[in-house]
């Protein structure tokens, strides 16, 4: 089956905004906003459209700070604490540092290179994993530390229709865990808060209906009921699948982008080519509270181990 794609009408249908597509079916440039001041209401619903539509959309130029990055988050969703696992900023709770360093950490490990590797859907590991990602450049690079993202409803109809209906029928395990042995530094830190989850192998997109293929290579680990060679067998051929180039794009940052992506319904991948170069690379994330994902029968996921994400306030609260 064909995978269908957003209509390229639909970008002249916008009033208030300037939304240019990138691709055929994922990532869109939005122009004619100032993401500094409140948006109005019009705006903030054909943005919140665009984001669904587009699955990721991108905002040149805007060099927010740290307040204005929570204030204009905090007009599609409530923020969650920085992350979970590994911290904020000490002073805007909401936002988590991506920085060169603390991303190396995260790669420093002995998995076998694949097509795969390093793709992920932020913190599936959790019940309920965030619905958006907010991501903010700083210091960028004059060349190297692209990032791509993958379209994962578009994936689920690029199979065949007796895969589709197998896969609707199973569940996975999602896992923090230090793939192929991590660094010690690492391991440390995923143990201060363990997440478990049972998620569908197939969602139901909440807002647009789709169906999507939620296979996130870094955290899922197990299919439910399969033989581990055959959970590792299917896995790697829905991976593989699942970051196919026809399903993806690749965005260059500027200092003062805006990364803004449906984490319901995407992947990404972050770069690894910056740490074979001395370029200095910073940006701040803010993610935003989810909802635990349904299945095609209407069953939605399970906590194992851990506890849903909270809000940030909710959060600070609770500890």
């Amino acid at each position: 089956m064909v995978a269908t794609m957003p209509s390229t009408a639909d970008a002249a249908a916008y009033r208030t905004i300037d939304v240019r597509p990138l691709t055929l079916r994922i990532g869109a440039e939005i122009r004619g906003v100032d993401l500094k001041s409140p948006l109005p209401p019009a705006v903030v619903q054909e943005i919140r459209a665009a984001f669904v539509a587009w699955k990721v959309v991108f905002f040149r130029n805007q060099h927010l700070d740290h307040a204005q990055h929570v204030a204009f988050a905090r007009q599609f969703g409530e923020p969650t604490i920085g992350h979970p696992v590994f911290g904020h900023e000490d002073a805007f709770p909401e936002v988590y540092p991506v920085a060169k360093r603390r991303t190396a950490i995260a790669h420093q490990d002995t998995a076998p290179a694949t097509p795969w590797k390093g793709w992920h859907t932020d913190i599936t590991a959790a019940v309920n994993p965030p619905m958006a990602s907010i991501l903010r450049g700083v210091t960028i690079p004059p060349y190297g530390g692209d990032t791509w993202w993958t379209d994962l409803a578009a994936a689920y109809l690029g199979l065949s229709e007796p895969m589709r209906r197998f896969v609707e029928t199973l569940r996975g395990v999602h896992r923090f865990a230090a793939a192929g042995g991590g660094p010690s530094e690492y391991d440390a830190v995923v143990k201060r808060r363990l997440m478990v989850t049972e998620h569908p192998l197939v969602t139901v997109h909440p807002d647009s209906g789709e169906r999507v293929l939620f296979v996130s290579p870094n955290f899922l680990k197990s299919v439910v009921g399969l033989s581990p060679r055959e959970s590792q067998k299917l896995l790697e051929l829905l991976w593989e699948h699942a970051v196919r180039p026809e399903y993806t794009v690749r965005f260059k940052w500027e200092a003062g982008d805006i990364a803004f992506w449906d984490n319901r319904s995407t992947a990404h991948l972050a770069p690894v080519d910056i740490f074979e170069s001395d370029f200095d690379r910073q940006l701040y994330r803010i993610t935003l509270v989810g909802k635990p994902m349904l299945g095609v029968d209407g069953v939605p996921s399970r906590a194992i181990e851990g506890t849903p994400i909270l809000s940030c306030t909710a959060e600070l609260a609770r500890s």
